[in-house]
């Protein structure tokens, strides 16, 4: 029998590792834990951690996908959407356009990442 693997990090290539960390850890609340030589990782402190490695070639992935260049995004539970989305704004964020629906937002970070504002209650 062999154990099932877990995920230990999420990474994310950007233009600038430093900078993608700084919005994130902003917005997020989470820690900065290294950064330095073209990759940065943040940690929440209950193990999850999220990486970003600078790409000398990076693109930023299109918003909405239109010729298939979005791979991933990430959805945040918020309590107060207006506050976070205010919040991201302030830290380099854009608003995107179109917008999805009532109970959630898409914003682009710094690095061309689109990613949803969602309503806590949307999640159970």
């Amino acid at each position: 029998m062999s154990a099932r693997p877990t995920l230990g990090m999420l990474t994310i290539d950007c233009a600038d590792a430093a900078r993608a960390a700084e919005f994130w850890s902003g917005l997020m609340g989470w820690e900065v834990v290294m950064s330095g030589d073209g990759y940065a990782m943040l940690a929440d402190g209950s193990g999850l951690r999220v990486g970003f490695g600078t790409l000398e070639d990076y693109e930023a992935p299109a918003w909405p996908n239109t010729h298939g260049s979005k791979q991933f995004h990430l959805d945040l539970a918020c309590e107060d959407i207006a506050a976070t989305e205010a919040r991201a704004v302030e830290l380099g964020a854009t608003v995107a356009d179109p917008q999805g629906g009532e109970t959630w937002r898409v914003l682009v970070d710094p690095s061309g990442h689109p990613f949803c504002l969602t309503d806590a209650k949307n999640w159970g």
